[in-house]
């Protein structure tokens, strides 16, 4: 089976530790609290870092307090000539047609290098900045209802549709470019089925590699019960060295900067959050600060990066041909797409792209040689 390797784009900022507005560790000086801006010219290296170290694409994540990923990927893009764009999009903060639109201009100035990463939004507090107080189930219904519609204006034939949030009357079929991939991402039984009857790509985060098989079994029975078929996404964090010490030196560097005042208002802010996905990823840890060895959740899979950030709060641990293995084993789990991201992003890019994917992509042609 082939993979996809993705590296990540931060347009929240980007720097040394995992969140950078934290104490400074000992000694270490400033350098190790600076924020990096998500400006544009930043962003462009990352980029180019990320496609010459063999990367496919980039993820954008969306949130309140992150650029606006469509205009960021409209910027980036043309300083790139292959790197494919992973563009997180919340579904209902605008109309469907307009969202048609947006993509398709995009994927006409990028040469269709444009995909879609569907969400409903976790975080209530951050929904109601936007203006939106549905609670969680009703956003994903109206997600539901979002993505029936974009399929209908992706089909370029004219439609009627009513559904529960929207009404389209397309007698003249716009010109929307080609379908973009679409990537979806959410636990709940809700969300679960609507990525079994509308999505290309199901994302999942960095959980144990024999939970996301069994996960992988569950939504292809899905699938299939709609006639459907689906692939699978993993986004991790990804912390490697060149020894197995050494990248246990740096997770215990992040952990320094993780004082107790700050994991408890994070987690205080992160259990307010209605995504089960979240919740899963809170049972690995419990937002209990250890050492580095008593957040290792599975082999080389370490939870600390969740005590201290939202999302996907898993990193792979370890050397860099520890971190390679583990990485196969999610390929054998079913893992197709695979969303990596590290500290700081630009010099984290080379680092996993040219010394670890390399050993994965090795393996992989020995093995199907061998077969």
């Amino acid at each position: 089976m082939s993979v996809d390797f993705h590296w990540f784009l931060p347009t929240y900022g980007d720097g040394r530790n995992i969140v950078n507005n934290l104490k400074v560790v000992p000694g270490s000086g400033s350098l190790h609290a600076k924020l990096r801006q998500s400006d544009p010219y930043y962003l462009v290296q990352i980029a180019r870092a990320a496609e010459g170290a063999g990367f496919k694409g980039v993820l954008l994540p969306t949130g309140f307090s992150a650029e606006d990923t469509f205009v960021t990927a409209g910027l980036v893009a043309p300083h790139t000539r292959t790197l494919e764009y992973i563009i997180a999009f919340r579904a209902g903060l605008t109309l469907p047609a307009i969202a048609a639109q947006m993509t398709g201009t995009l994927q006409r100035a990028t040469g269709n290098r444009i995909h879609l990463n569907i969400t409903s939004g976790g975080s209530p507090a951050d929904q109601r900045a936007y203006g939106d107080f549905l609670d969680h189930d009703d956003r994903y219904r109206r997600t539901d209802d979002f993505l029936s519609v974009l399929h209908q204006l992706w089909s370029g034939a004219p439609f009627t549709h009513e559904g529960p949030f929207y009404r389209s009357e397309v007698a003249q079929p716009g010109s929307f470019g080609a379908k973009p991939v679409v990537h979806f991402t959410g636990s709940s039984e809700i969300a679960k089925d609507i990525a079994a009857r509308q999505a290309d790509v199901y994302l999942m985060y960095g959980e144990p590699p024999p939970v996301l098989a069994q996960r992988v079994k569950e939504m292809r029975e899905r699938a299939a019960a709609y006639g459907r078929t689906l692939r699978f996404g993993l986004f991790m964090h990804v912390i490697a060295r060149e020894t197995e010490e050494a990248a246990f030196a740096e997770a215990q560097r992040h952990l320094d900067t993780m004082d107790a005042e700050s994991v408890a208002r994070v987690q205080s802010n992160l259990r307010a959050m209605d995504s089960e996905g979240q919740a899963r990823l809170f049972q690995l840890h419990h937002g209990r600060v250890g050492g580095v060895k008593d957040l290792i959740v599975y082999p080389n899979i370490w939870a600390g990066v969740g005590l201290i950030r939202g999302g996907g709060g898993t990193a792979l641990l370890g050397s860099h041909a520890q971190v390679a293995e583990r990485l196969e084993e999610y390929v054998d789990a079913g893992l197709e797409t695979i969303i990596l991201n590290g500290y700081p992003a630009l010099e984290e890019a080379y680092r996993v792209g040219e010394l670890i994917l390399p050993l994965v992509r090795r393996s992989r042609a020995a093995a199907a040689s061998a077969a």
